[in-house]
């Protein structure tokens, strides 16, 4: 628990010393003012870097610009994990220097940022308007029109499951009957899970915190008013419920393979049988390839606990510290670019959140031969149709979120605490936040 606070009072840190970056009394001109940076020649040389996280599929689309742009040279900096990236970010925008030109930042932690837009280039131009969801432009979109980031993908959710443990299980294998199976609430899918433990030796799924996180994004208000101002959470009834079920369905009723998303256990855990489903958005295609290798039986169900849920889903920002802004402006446009997301998409299967791109054939006819030749184009298409809910994350979303995170895992994975006392302990570090 004092590594959170610890990473808490970073953030407080971080934003004191963004504030005292921040001048009243100097007057910018007009370069400054606009965030632009002088555009090269045609014939200089430009080094840019690309900061990203986890698998947004860009590795080949940097060498298509590359060929497309010969001055351009183009770095591709890939943190392991959201949680990295944004430690990064933090500490470098405190800095004032150190990032990249092109800085990927996930919606969680979106908001955190959001509260110093002067510390990032406005990004408007009559040539990306419209391009994305309105509720994608939304989120990064400052009070008085400025917008920081172009949307990459969003993370509407299916089930991906293991057919060759399911048919051990007895459970059916055929994707339609699997989606019949676990159609319903998160009730059904941990009645599910019984029954399938009850026949197998494997976990029914990697992770409670991760569990959790689905359920969480079906809440309007999770952990803050829509003023922004947090729920206490020993006044936050629906969470403590939330993390009682998911808590007693992983440790109690043995349905969790008790991992940490992202260690190297979790990792590993795809080449040994170490779960038979987990909550797959669109961009999580690419990591289950990835770690299973030679590992077949992966598939995917259109069917989502409770109907619907996107998880995740980031943008690309240009920080004002770089000395390329124009530059890395063309590149992060043109990564976003319809195109472009669905080449991202057929690389790494991350949803596209252009409109354009939404309805291409290319979207909606795309098929995974990886996942059973599945039509997971189709199928996230009306997973993110069956999303009826956007929660509120605002400025202290990450850090309350993490708190009940631990919580989870100290009953799931270090197996320290028991439910009721872990969360005791969330509300002592709750407390020691001062947030209320």
């Amino acid at each position: 628990m004092r590594a959170v606070i610890r990473n808490l009072a970073a953030v407080a840190c971080v934003g004191a010393l963004l504030t005292a970056c921040s001048s009243g009394t100097d007057t910018p001109d007009a370069a400054e003012s606009t965030g632009a940076a002088a555009a090269p020649d045609a014939a200089e040389k430009v080094t840019l870097t690309v900061a990203t996280f986890n698998e947004f599929g860009y590795e080949d689309l940097i060498d298509e610009y590359m060929e497309l742009n010969p001055n351009v040279t183009v770095e591709h900096r890939k943190a392991a994990t959201s949680n990295e990236a944004r430690d990064n970010m933090n500490t470098r925008l405190a800095a004032g220097s150190g990032l990249a030109d092109i800085e990927a930042i996930e919606i969680d932690w979106l908001t955190e940022l959001m509260q110093y837009p002067d510390r990032f280039v406005d990004l408007n131009s009559p040539e990306v308007e419209g391009r994305w969801l309105d509720w994608k432009t939304a989120a990064v979109t400052t009070p008085d029109g400025k917008l920081i980031g172009y949307g990459t993908d969003i993370g509407p959710e299916a089930i991906c499951y293991r057919s060759d443990l399911f048919e051990a299980a007895g459970l059916p294998t055929d994707r339609e009957e699997v989606a019949t199976l676990l159609e319903g609430d998160w009730d059904t899918y941990f009645s599910v899970g019984k029954d399938f433990v009850a026949n197998s030796d494997v976990a029914w799924y990697d992770s409670a915190a991760a569990t959790f996180q689905g359920m969480v994004n079906q809440v309007e208000n999770p952990f803050e008013n829509s003023d922004g101002t947090p729920i206490p959470l020993g006044d936050n009834a629906e969470m403590k419920s939330l993390y009682e079920t998911v808590a007693g369905a992983s440790s109690t009723d043995g349905l969790s393979a008790g991992l940490e998303q992202w260690s190297e256990d979790w990792t590993n855990a795809f080449q040994n049988d170490g779960f038979a489903t987990m909550l797959c958005p669109g961009w999580m295609l690419g990591v289950i390839e990835g770690n299973s290798e030679g590992v077949e039986g992966w598939d995917i169900a259109n069917v989502f606990p409770g109907g619907g849920g996107n998880w995740g889903g980031s943008y690309l920002t240009v920080p004002e510290q770089g000395p390329n802004h124009d530059e890395a402006i063309k590149l992060a446009a043109w990564l976003t670019a319809p195109e472009q997301q669905i080449k991202a998409f057929e690389s790494k299967g991350t949803f596209p959140s252009q409109v354009d791109a939404l309805a291409d054939p290319a979207l909606l006819g795309a098929t995974n031969a990886f996942f059973n030749d599945a039509p997971t184009g189709e199928i996230l298409a009306d997973r993110a149709n069956a999303v009826a809910v956007q929660p509120y994350k605002g400025p202290n979303y990450f850090a309350l979120a993490q708190l009940v995170t631990d919580a989870l895992n100290r009953v799931d994975v270090t197996d320290t605490d028991d439910i009721a006392g872990s969360w005791d302990k969330a509300l002592d570090a709750y407390d020691a936040l001062g947030l209320s």
